[in-house]
């Protein structure tokens, strides 16, 4: 999976992720593995205003394009945001909580793709195959 054919909703959320210092950007591909979603899109903030603000700059980018979240959950001084956009969902963690839940054991057999802000816009940094 590669940006370019990256859906351009999840390209807007990885990228405002990315412009947010967002770490360990990863989006989990569930396609066919899940009945509610197609992918995840999960990161790391260090504090939880980082935490907000990444998703607020997510948010924010997607409503520019009309789209708006079904469900959202956590606010104020959540360690964990989720936003629901039906075809994706946004999880946004601490450190502490995103090793707590870890995502990416439970959904090991995701085709996972991570995204780093050292390349020019939000290249994959590597790609991993379940």
């Amino acid at each position: 999976m590669t940006t370019e054919t990256l859906r351009s909703e999840l390209r807007a959320a990885i990228d405002a992720a990315l412009d947010k210092q967002a770490a360990n950007v990863t989006l989990l591909d569930l396609t066919g593995q899940s009945a509610f979603t197609d992918y995840f899109l999960v990161c790391t903030g260090f504090s939880t205003p980082q935490v907000r603000a990444i998703c607020d700059a997510i948010e924010e980018q997607l409503k520019l394009r009309g789209l708006r979240p079904e469900h959202r959950e956590g606010r104020d001084n959540a360690e964990w945001l989720l936003l629901d956009y039906g075809g994706f969902i946004v999880h946004i963690f601490t450190e502490r909580l995103r090793e707590y839940y870890d995502l990416e054991r439970l959904w090991r057999n995701a085709r996972r793709t991570e995204f780093s802000d050292d390349l020019p816009g939000a290249s994959p940094a590597g790609e991993r195959w379940a």
